[in-house]
């Protein structure tokens, strides 16, 4: 083995000399964590005064937070709920917190899911727009990063464009990140797009 590859640099050698950073970290994470125990809950809560306004499938499964170390490098945290994985089917609202880069909310469609709430969708580009919503353009519905390649801002599309990638893909992805820096007020921003989200898709006025 190349010794160069698995020496240290001084940044490197003081950082692995000290155990607090690391426990900083997870202190960090445990709170990122308590955010989304508690936004859980607010959702469960106020799903449950609207039963019947999303199908019966997707709201048997139960909220689930997961963890992880590596999206792009980085640790992450992901609520998803309601969650509906089936084949080419699925109905998901994901809240993410990604390490060093933001918190987010995604509703994520397809198959069909896509198709029941597309006309709903294709109509709430207003709201959308005053929300700070992006769509995502990618051909991979698996990734969640904001940049040019995977989610544009809808406050830079006219109906036209929007109707044309709402139609157009298979899966519709639309999200909202909130920065690190609104660490504070995150679970209030998280927990009121999704009741507009909600609003949106159901019967709700």
């Amino acid at each position: 083995m190349d010794k160069a590859k698995i020496r240290l640099s001084p940044t490197e050698t003081e950082l692995v000399s000290n155990a607090g950073w690391i426990l900083t970290k997870n202190g960090i994470l445990q709170k990122a964590k308590y955010i989304l125990e508690h936004l859980q809950s607010e959702e469960q809560e106020f799903l449950h005064s609207l039963a019947g306004q999303l199908p019966d499938e997707v709201m048997r499964p139960s909220p689930k937070i997961s963890k992880g170390e590596n999206y792009k490098g980085l640790p992450y945290l992901v609520l998803d709920y309601p969650r509906y994985f089936e084949k080419d089917n699925s109905f998901a609202i994901r809240c993410l917190f990604w390490w060093g880069n933001f918190f987010s909310i995604t509703l994520h469609l397809s198959g069909n899911y896509k198709k029941m709430y597309e006309s709903k969708i294709d109509t709430s580009l207003v709201l959308l727009k005053e929300e700070d919503f992006f769509i995502c353009i990618s051909a991979d519905q698996w990734e969640h990063h904001f940049e040019i390649d995977n989610y544009l801002p809808l406050d830079e599309m006219d109906n036209a464009q929007f109707k044309k990638h709402i139609s157009n893909k298979k899966f519709i992805k639309l999200a909202k990140k909130i920065p690190l820096q609104q660490w504070d007020n995150a679970e209030n921003i998280l927990f009121d797009s999704f009741r507009r989200i909600i609003h949106m898709l159901s019967l709700v006025t």
